[in-house]
């Protein structure tokens, strides 16, 4: 597939437009590949920061909780609530009775 500037990708496996003969079109071309390689760039570059990646993942884990509390709806999901409750109750029980026997 070749895009609207004539020129072929990779992969392409069909005709591309011939380059313009042009000099300003030449010209053009080659600046419109730059500002969309500096763009590509640039979002790549906020993509990587730490700080965007660890935005992204806070994200996703709000994002999964909430699925996993609320209906698509926005219903409260209590038989997972309750069950999340049970299983901390448990597991605190579980630790006081560990420091009990240690001390």
């Amino acid at each position: 597939m070749s895009l609207d500037d004539g020129i072929p990708r990779a992969g392409s496996g069909g005709a591309a437009t011939p380059m313009p003969k042009d000099p300003a079109a030449i010209e053009a071309l080659i600046e419109r590949r730059r500002a969309d390689l500096a763009t590509t760039i640039d979002e790549l570059v906020v993509r990587a920061h730490p700080r965007e990646i660890a935005r992204r993942s806070v994200a996703d884990v709000r994002g999964r909780l909430a699925s996993f509390a609320f209906t698509a709806e926005g219903q409260l999901r209590a038989e997972r609530m309750a069950a999340v409750t049970a299983a901390g109750v448990v597991l605190i029980g579980l630790l006081l009775t560990l420091r009990r026997r240690r001390g």
